[in-house]
């Protein structure tokens, strides 16, 4: 992660900080009264600076090596018909610019800042409203998307694109973002070598991070929080997820992290908050799961099939309905050293470990996964009854998934 980053500040040293040529400003009064005009004029490395006002130029292409730098919030308008701004050329930078009403379309993908077959670029501290795709990155290097809101009204999925999408691209840093009324808040495929930081991505329709078939990439201090299905990272390698919040992500198929065929990762240092589903996982092997708190979900963790070798240690479960379903034979998965809020052991030796094993998948969970209307009778005293009946006498729940060092007190 800490390379990555290294890597592109020094890209980006290189490509930016080098001695600008000549500006040429846009306005009404100016020489340039276009933005597109301004460009056609400028030589490579010029500053095209462009004043405060609206314009509805069509989709303006950056074919060369330029800084685009708003002064006064200027707003390119698509008048609801084209793409805005696409940049088919190295190392250009474009700050402070509000770019609005990218026109849905079925057949294209339009966006409203489209980088495309580019590297050392920068697209830094601008507003898109209405834009269908936000910003769309593809085939892509050594780039960072930094410190844009980017605001949809998506209604629907089958009509609606990605705030920030990117495909088939390498080391690009996507940090500090607001993301919202997208399909999907963020979204990778094929990205390799990624880092996604101190971003929030709220109230989109579907994911608020959705990621697949990408390897060796690292997200941190992120927010993902009231999106339709929370966050899905599937098909991948080599994952590190630390410091981030999922919260709030609610619904019959909602949950906060789906992972599915995940190989390699480390989930360290989350916290998931009120998710129907605090992490869902499928066919993953080798996570090790550690220092992460699930506080009030419905589930904290469900694995499914093909789970292997993976460690969930030294985490805190504190008030969920279930902390910990298993639908599956537990294939050399350990769960020792957690603390939960249900566990009623005690410790004799003083020593902060529970004497006791605890059990964390209960028999009311079995009978749920089995028939979803039992949930009705969650709070009743017979469940309470059948808890007990299967914790003195195991019979359903799986003897060998148990935390043989439980917590006293939270981590």
């Amino acid at each position: 992660m800490r390379n990555v980053k290294i890597l592109l500040s020094f890209f980006l040293v290189i490509s930016f900080q080098s001695l600008h040529g000549a500006q040429r400003i846009v306005c009404a009064s100016c020489e340039y009264q276009s933005i597109s005009e301004a460009i056609a004029a400028a030589e490579p490395g010029d500053e095209v600076i462009i004043k405060s006002g609206v314009y509805k130029e069509g989709n303006i292409e950056v074919n060369k090596h330029l800084y685009l730098i708003g002064e006064g919030w200027p707003v390119l308008d698509g008048e609801n018909e084209t793409e805005v701004l696409t940049i088919t050329a190295d190392c250009v930078f474009v700050e402070g610019l509000v770019i609005r009403n990218v026109g849905t379309s079925y057949l294209v993908d339009r966006a409203g800042i489209r980088v495309k077959k580019t590297k050392h670029f920068a697209i830094t501290n601008n507003r898109l409203e209405n834009t269908f795709f936000g910003i769309y990155l593809e085939h892509c290097k050594d780039g960072t998307v930094e410190g844009n809101k980017v605001i949809g009204q998506a209604k629907e999925e089958m009509s609606s694109g990605n705030a920030i999408h990117l495909w088939y691209c390498e080391r690009v840093v996507v940090e500090n973002n607001y993301v919202t009324g997208h399909r999907d808040g963020i979204y990778f495929e094929f990205v390799d070598n990624g880092h996604i930081e101190g971003n929030i991505s709220e109230a989109n329709l579907r994911y608020g991070l959705h990621f697949m078939f990408s390897n060796n990439d690292d997200y941190t201090g992120n927010v993902f929080r009231q999106n339709g299905a929370g966050v899905a990272v599937m098909f991948s390698r080599n994952i590190n997820m630390w410091d981030n919040l999922f919260e709030y992500n609610w619904g019959r198929a909602s949950y906060g992290l789906l992972l599915k065929e995940i190989y390699d990762a480390e989930i360290h240092h989350n916290t998931f908050r009120e998710n129907t589903l605090g992490i869902y996982v499928e066919g993953s092997t080798r996570i090790h799961y550690h220092s992460n708190d699930f506080d009030r979900n419905g589930w904290a963790i469900k694995m499914s099939g093909g789970c292997l070798d993976n460690k969930i240690h030294t985490n805190n479960f504190r008030y969920n309905t279930f902390d910990l379903a298993i639908n599956s034979p537990p294939n050399n998965n350990s769960f020792d050293g957690n603390y939960w809020s249900a566990y009623t052991g005690y410790d004799l030796e003083r020593d902060g470990i529970g004497d006791v094993p605890y059990r964390p998948v209960k028999l009311f969970n079995y009978v749920v996964n089995r028939t979803p209307e039992a949930m009705v009778l969650l709070r009743s005293l017979f469940i309470d009854l059948l808890n007990f009946s299967e914790k003195v006498s195991p019979v359903f729940t799986p003897a060998n998934v148990a935390d043989n060092a439980p917590r006293m007190q939270a981590f």
